[in-house]
């Protein structure tokens, strides 16, 4: 389980090709882009469910920082971490 934040106004590209993800958030709002362009409104209540190691885009709208409590499975580990710069997506 990790709280995370996504900065206002933000967008990452994020991919995790060996856990599958659930986020729940708790504040603030924006959106997740699949890949083919489908865009999912995310605010306060809403869980998202990645369920095929999914390349995404997920942005923060400009009005504040969005919070998620995201689940992974395997767990991480802890040691993780994400490139947010660059070509393509983050992965791990």
């Amino acid at each position: 389980v990790c709280h995370t934040v996504v900065r206002a106004g933000s967008e990452s590209r994020l991919q995790y090709r060996r856990h599958l993800e659930a986020c729940y958030c708790i504040s603030g709002s924006g959106e997740v882009e699949d890949m083919s362009g489908a865009v999912h409104r995310i605010e306060s209540g809403t869980i998202y469910v990645l369920d095929a190691h999914d390349d995404h885009y997920l942005r923060a709208d400009a009005a504040g920082d969005m919070v998620l409590v995201s689940v992974f499975n395997p767990p991480l580990h802890g040691t993780e971490r994400h490139t947010l710069s660059g070509e393509g997506s983050s992965a791990y």
